[in-house]
């Protein structure tokens, strides 16, 4: 499994700021699966503390109804902390299932705009995994990973191409 952590290239204005993905090998009849993973809830007393004028692309939005997402970006990012921990708990159970694990930083400023994976509807193709549904996690916060399968070829597919 190939990790990939890309330090920020200056100092970020809040400790949240790391976003993190893993590619599974086969996961739902589709090769190579990317998965984006998030904290997937919070303290409200978190994103109260939070200055966000100092986070957000538009100053003096931090309140404002279009900004509701790209609050919640930041929100679902993990701090370095987490994502030590995120990529430690994937090592030790899922090495031999997954590709690639991927951390860099989110871009500051944030814009405004965005649309959270919290926010995304699972559907024919989209879903979530759950890894507070597994037994043995225990990192301490809420964690989902979001995937997209329409994204990735089916394995049948793709061996028949091959062959």
């Amino acid at each position: 499994m190939e990790i990939t952590i890309i330090a920020p290239e200056h100092s970020l204005p809040i400790d949240r700021a790391h976003a993190v993905s893993m590619t599974i090998k086969s996961f739902k009849g589709r090769r190579d699966v990317e998965v984006h993973l998030f904290r997937s809830a919070w303290d409200p007393e978190e994103e109260e503390a939070i200055d966000w004028d100092k986070l957000l692309a538009a100053q003096g939005m931090g309140e404002a109804p279009e900004a509701a997402g790209s609050r919640k970006v930041v929100l679902e990012s993990l701090s370095d902390e987490e994502r030590d921990k995120v990529v430690a708990y994937l090592k030790e159970h899922y090495a031999n299932r997954l590709s690639a694990l991927f951390s860099s930083p989110i871009p500051f400023p944030v814009p405004i705009g965005l649309m959270a994976l919290s926010d995304i509807t699972e559907g024919k193709s989209i879903g979530f995994i759950h890894f507070e549904r597994i037994p043995h996690f225990d990192l301490g916060f809420a964690l989902r990973g979001f995937y997209d399968l329409s994204q990735h070829p089916p394995i049948v597919e793709t061996e028949a191409a091959a062959g």
